[in-house]
């Protein structure tokens, strides 16, 4: 089984570092410093206070790869248009996308049954160049849980979880979704496969979607928006929202909004990732965590009018910062 980690940075890193570990054929796709530290030294993962030095084959360009069984993207959603075509040498017949990517991924309505099967999403896909790209028959889905940090140039600090739930967009177990859960395992990682997937994205997305903004426009840690009744009452307003757009296209959630918002305070002191982003000048992941959730409220007419102010105010923001388009 060869599998190939497109973007092999924190969560690639670890789960690539694992995979190698566990003796399967692994490719990363990485480059600067941190590739040039893991062509060099190896890709040190440190997990639970032990250091493991993993040596998969780690390049820059994808047409040194060959064909791939399974190609795991674990880009932000932004960086992927840009990647398509060199990703095209990576593909054969039978190559699987494992979509561990945040946020309304743009294959979402891919075989969904009812009238909104086979929509484009344009915020998080413009020109469909990642449907026609990739294609949406290839695509696994992975809701992807573990948190981890490249403290260095080729060492990547795991932090905690390693769950990566999957699942076919079909709800099927077929045998490429089994066999790439069993690789997982014997990892060591978790990888529960899911029948409805899509309801897993959305609990995930819920606090993505308040969170990050709130937190980029506040610089708020995690437990303090959720400590603070104004932050908390506006987080609880974009996720109802979100749950009534969510419900419209079939979602089913498995807890309520209060205790995903507890989760989230439960966490502690921690900041989101769209804060670090912006703190460090680096693109924001505001379309498919904020923007697409919008443009599906418009598509399936639910009015969603405090996630619409949240994302025009993190947009100007993150504009000012230099860290979304002009």
């Amino acid at each position: 089984m060869k599998l190939c980690i497109f973007g092999a940075g924190a969560i690639g890193g670890f789960l690539g570092a694992e995979l190698a570990l566990a003796g399967h054929e692994v490719t990363l796709i990485a480059r600067g410093p941190h590739l040039e530290a893991m062509q060099t030294n190896g890709l040190t993962l440190i997990r639970d206070g032990e250091r493991r030095i993993a040596r998969p084959k780690c390049i820059e360009n994808p047409a040194d790869a060959g064909v791939q069984d399974y190609v795991i993207v674990t880009l932000k959603a932004h960086s992927v248009p840009a990647t398509i075509e060199a990703m095209q040498t990576l593909f054969g017949p039978e190559t699987s996308v494992v979509w561990g990517v945040n946020g309304v991924p743009w294959w979402y309505f891919h075989g969904l049954e009812g009238k909104y099967s086979d929509m484009r999403l344009e915020s998080v896909d413009p020109g469909g160049v990642q449907w026609a790209g990739i294609g949406p028959e290839r695509i696994i889905a992975s809701v992807v849980y573990p948190a981890a940090e490249v403290i260095e140039p080729g060492v990547v600090q795991h932090v905690e979880g390693n769950r990566f739930s999957l699942g076919e967009l079909s709800g099927e177990k077929t045998e490429r979704i089994q066999a790439l859960a069993d690789a997982f395992i014997s990892a060591g990682l978790r990888a529960p496969i899911r029948p409805r997937i899509r309801d897993e994205i959305w609990v995930k997305l819920w606090g993505n979607l308040s969170f990050n903004p709130i937190s980029a426009l506040t610089g708020a840690t995690l437990e303090d928006m959720c400590k603070n009744p104004e932050s908390r009452a506006l987080i609880r307003k974009m996720m109802v929202e979100a749950q009534q757009v969510a419900e419209k296209i079939g979602v089913k959630f498995a807890i309520d909004v209060d205790k995903r918002i507890d989760g989230g305070m439960a966490v502690g002191a921690h900041k989101t990732s769209m804060l670090q982003d912006l703190e460090r000048g680096r693109p924001m992941e505001i379309d498919a965590l904020i923007g697409a959730v919008s443009e599906m409220g418009r598509l399936t007419e639910t009015p969603t009018p405090t996630i619409d102010d949240v994302l025009a105010q993190v947009i100007d923001k993150a504009r000012l910062a230099g860290c979304y388009p002009v």
